[in-house]
């Protein structure tokens, strides 16, 4: 109606087209910011002295690694050695990380779980076969009760007989 044409974009293109928006957008907003902090008198000198200060000519060496270690405990050393991650306990490290700690809690939780799969279906085979077992020689549920009610039956009519007698 107004000469407004559509065409179909991959969603390649829009992935790309929406990052390259949102970078502009988060870029402006900082520009916008510190626009408005100049103009509302926000400089401080103190803030000047921090920035000094913090760009050093010297860099600052550490030595870290990205990742936090972690002592384990005897618990959680078993628990690296059920999952596979070491063969011995004198394999494992003094200090491990948490993410190697929490994969192996995982793999063992799944080995857990494939173990109890195999339980309930071995389980429910025994019930089958043993079920099948008391139906060959008759003894249902149904066949239990019954004896059971003649039983307690005659028991009560002993019972009375003694007592009349």
């Amino acid at each position: 109606m107004f000469g407004v044409r559509l065409r179909r974009v991959s969603s390649a293109q829009a992935g790309k087209a929406l990052g390259l928006f949102e970078r502009n957008v988060t870029i402006s907003r900082v520009n916008k910011a510190l626009d408005l902090n100049m103009k509302r008198d926000f400089h401080v000198k103190s803030q000047e002295k921090n920035l000094q200060s913090h760009f050093r000519a010297e860099p600052i060496v550490r030595a870290y690694s990205a990742l936090p270690k972690h002592k384990p405990t005897p618990w959680q050393k078993k628990i690296l050695l059920w999952a596979g991650r070491f063969k011995r306990e004198e394999d494992i490290p003094e200090t491990v990380s948490f993410e190697m700690i929490e994969a192996a809690k995982n793999r063992v939780r799944v080995k857990v779980c494939y173990i109890m799969i195999a339980l309930t279906i071995m389980g429910c085979i025994a019930m089958v076969i043993s079920g099948k077992r008391a139906f060959s020689k008759n003894e249902t549920l149904t066949a239990l009760n019954m004896e059971k009610k003649a039983r307690l039956k005659e028991e009560a009519q002993k019972e009375q007989a003694d007592r009349s007698n």
